[in-house]
Protein backbone atom coordinates (compact mmCIF):
# COMPACT_ATOMS: atom_id res chain seq x y z
CA UNK A 1 0.00 0.00 0.00
CA UNK A 2 1.84 3.07 -1.02
CA UNK A 3 1.76 6.15 1.39
CA UNK A 4 0.10 9.02 1.79
CA UNK A 5 1.35 12.39 0.15
CA UNK A 6 2.60 14.21 2.35
CA UNK A 7 1.27 18.33 2.68
CA UNK A 8 4.56 20.82 3.57
CA UNK A 9 3.52 24.70 3.90
CA UNK A 10 5.84 27.43 4.30
CA UNK A 11 6.64 28.45 7.70
CA UNK A 12 4.82 25.76 9.14
CA UNK A 13 7.26 23.52 11.89
CA UNK A 14 8.01 19.61 10.37
CA UNK A 15 8.97 16.73 11.95
CA UNK A 16 11.42 14.79 10.50
CA UNK A 17 13.38 11.31 11.45
CA UNK A 18 15.88 9.92 10.23
CA UNK A 19 16.71 6.06 11.25
CA UNK A 20 19.75 3.83 9.78
CA UNK A 21 19.43 1.55 7.65
CA UNK A 22 17.50 -2.00 8.26
CA UNK A 23 17.41 -0.32 12.38
CA UNK A 24 21.40 -0.20 11.94
CA UNK A 25 23.39 2.86 14.24
CA UNK A 26 23.42 5.66 12.47
CA UNK A 27 26.24 6.58 14.93
CA UNK A 28 29.36 5.08 16.20
CA UNK A 29 31.33 7.63 17.72
CA UNK A 30 31.36 10.98 18.99
CA UNK A 31 32.64 12.41 15.94
CA UNK A 32 29.80 11.09 13.93
CA UNK A 33 27.06 13.11 15.72
CA UNK A 34 29.59 15.93 15.08
CA UNK A 35 29.77 15.71 11.76
CA UNK A 36 26.23 15.32 11.14
CA UNK A 37 25.43 18.33 13.55
CA UNK A 38 27.77 20.36 11.45
CA UNK A 39 26.31 18.81 7.90
CA UNK A 40 22.57 19.55 9.00
CA UNK A 41 23.33 23.07 9.83
CA UNK A 42 24.93 23.27 6.36
CA UNK A 43 21.56 21.79 5.05
CA UNK A 44 19.48 23.63 7.05
CA UNK A 45 21.10 27.06 6.00
CA UNK A 46 20.82 26.20 2.16
CA UNK A 47 17.49 25.36 1.95
CA UNK A 48 16.17 28.10 4.17
CA UNK A 49 14.79 25.74 7.27
CA UNK A 50 15.66 25.87 10.85
CA UNK A 51 15.63 23.29 13.41
CA UNK A 52 14.06 24.07 16.77
CA UNK A 53 14.60 20.66 18.43
CA UNK A 54 16.95 18.36 17.49
CA UNK A 55 17.72 14.83 19.23
CA UNK A 56 20.26 12.56 18.17
CA UNK A 57 20.16 8.69 19.48
CA UNK A 58 22.34 6.27 18.14
CA UNK A 59 19.84 4.73 16.08
CA UNK A 60 18.01 7.74 14.76
CA UNK A 61 17.94 11.43 14.48
CA UNK A 62 15.06 13.96 15.02
CA UNK A 63 14.44 17.82 14.77
CA UNK A 64 11.37 19.65 14.35
CA UNK A 65 11.61 23.39 12.61
CA UNK A 66 10.06 25.16 10.07
CA UNK A 67 11.02 25.53 6.59
CA UNK A 68 10.97 27.71 3.42
CA UNK A 69 10.15 25.45 0.77
CA UNK A 70 6.34 23.69 0.66
CA UNK A 71 7.67 20.71 -1.55
CA UNK A 72 10.52 17.97 -1.00
CA UNK A 73 12.33 19.02 2.58
CA UNK A 74 13.45 15.85 2.92
CA UNK A 75 15.49 15.32 -0.65
CA UNK A 76 16.46 18.38 -0.54
CA UNK A 77 18.01 18.10 2.88
CA UNK A 78 19.08 14.36 1.97
CA UNK A 79 21.64 16.61 -0.64
CA UNK A 80 23.71 17.73 2.59
CA UNK A 81 22.92 15.22 5.14
CA UNK A 82 23.86 11.64 3.53
CA UNK A 83 26.83 10.68 2.57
Amino acid sequence: MPRKTRMYLPGVPVHVVQRGNNRTACFFADDDYLCYKAALAEGLRRYGAQARSISLGQLSCEWTGPTRYADHLAFRLSEAVVR
